[in-house]
């Protein structure tokens, strides 16, 4: 949802600048975005249970290496139709990637299955339709726990974990596993989401009721790709409602956001936004239209073929373990929505500490120029308060 706003400057920008199928795939996200900058990087593969190949870059330090030993691992968990490079698209002191090395953090990257950098698997090919088989469930119970394995196999370090928007609502559903909340120290979440029936963004519901994914799902689209006229295609579907104001694409999508550089969206159209399944949105369309933090929702007879039981099981956040938790959300975002936020704290048990920007949509807490004082030292703060160096 949040990088539906890739088309905000025009449709036309869009469909004039480079997209991602353009870039040097082969270059590798340490080399496009991290090195040049004078990081250390490394590129690695995790490889999923249920065959995907995921890419995950570690940022072992800053650049200056010395500080207190040993480092905090965090992993850094992108949005919706993002990669990891969504952690490096702002200058070094701006970006939460690089800030986080600079003090003292060892920092891992993961990049979502079918996104950009993570395009591989086992047996499948990305033109096979089973390859797009998945939504925000898989991303739970498989891309995150194989790669919180990886980084506690690699360094056997506690490990932090990190998410905005859409890597809130798998990280939230990743810990009501205990096999997975045993290998997270504590959690971070920007924008955090687990229920959506408040989102205040007149075209995102609106392209939920039109019940646009089920149309794409039914001409035989898999993978949902924004750079493709398709993708262009669906906005101006959306667009078309009267009560939707499509004149600041930006706004009517994620709320009014304050304080992120507009001189840098050509830039950033250079690699976001990026491919997901429409199973995926799908699913997220399924929890604006009914409300609910559940598993994805195939019909009365999928259900029993999937569950066993005729409507999906349900995601019990109040079964996470008493982790440290700390989120911060905004007053202007569309997405996560203040009334929707306050659900999700009232069924953790946790007792999160939580952080209010009044000003903040949903974007400025990636992009804002002003973020690492308004949201990341008090962040930062958090996380090194809550690590132990036994």
């Amino acid at each position: 949802m949040e990088w539906m706003w890739a088309i905000a400057a025009t449709l036309l920008l869009c469909l004039s600048l480079p997209s991602s199928a353009s870039l040097d795939r082969g270059a590798g996200l340490c080399s496009v975005f991290v090195r040049p900058f004078g990081y250390p990087c490394l590129e690695h593969k995790v490889t999923t249970l249920d065959g995907f190949h995921v890419a995950v870059q570690r940022i072992p330090y800053g650049v200056r290496k010395g500080g207190a030993l040993p480092r905090p691992a965090v992993l850094l968990q992108h949005g919706l139709l993002q990669g990891g490079d969504t952690w490096f698209l702002n200058p070094p002191s701006q970006s939460l990637g690089f800030i986080l090395a600079d003090e003292g953090f060892d920092v891992w990257v993961s990049n979502g299955r079918g996104t950009y950098w993570s395009r591989g698997h086992e047996t499948l090919s990305i033109h096979d339709k089973k390859y797009w088989d998945w939504s925000w469930d898989e991303l739970a119970e498989y891309d995150i726990p194989a790669i919180l394995e990886f980084i506690h196999s690699s360094t056997s370090s506690e490990v932090f974990y990190v998410g905005h928007s859409q890597g809130t609502i798998i990280g939230l559903a990743a810990l009501t596993s205990p096999k997975t909340s045993r290998l997270v120290s504590g959690a971070a979440f920007l924008s955090p989401i687990t229920y959506l029936d408040h989102i205040t963004s007149k075209l995102i519901r609106t392209a939920a009721f039109l019940y646009i994914d089920a149309i794409c799902n039914a001409v035989g689209l898999y993978e949902f790709n924004l750079h493709n006229e398709i993708g262009v295609e669906l906005v101006d579907k959306a667009c078309a409602d009267p009560e939707v104001d499509c004149g600041n694409l930006l706004a009517a999508i994620t709320g009014p956001n304050c304080c992120f550089n507009v001189s840098r969206i050509p830039y950033y159209l250079q690699y976001e936004p990026q491919s997901t399944s429409l199973k995926n949105m799908q699913h997220l369309a399924q929890m604006i239209r009914k409300g609910t933090y559940e598993r994805f929702d195939y019909g009365w007879v999928g259900n029993l073929r999937n569950y066993r039981q005729l409507h999906p099981p349900k995601y019990d956040i109040a079964t996470i373990p008493a982790l440290p938790v700390w989120m911060a959300y905004g007053g202007k975002d569309c997405l996560s929505d203040t009334k929707d936020v306050a659900h999700t704290l009232e069924l953790l048990t946790c007792n999160p500490k939580v952080l209010y920007v009044e000003d903040y949509a949903h974007l400025d807490f990636i992009l804002s120029t002003r973020a690492r004082d308004d949201v990341y030292n008090d962040m930062i703060a958090f996380l090194k308060g809550h690590f132990s160096t036994k």
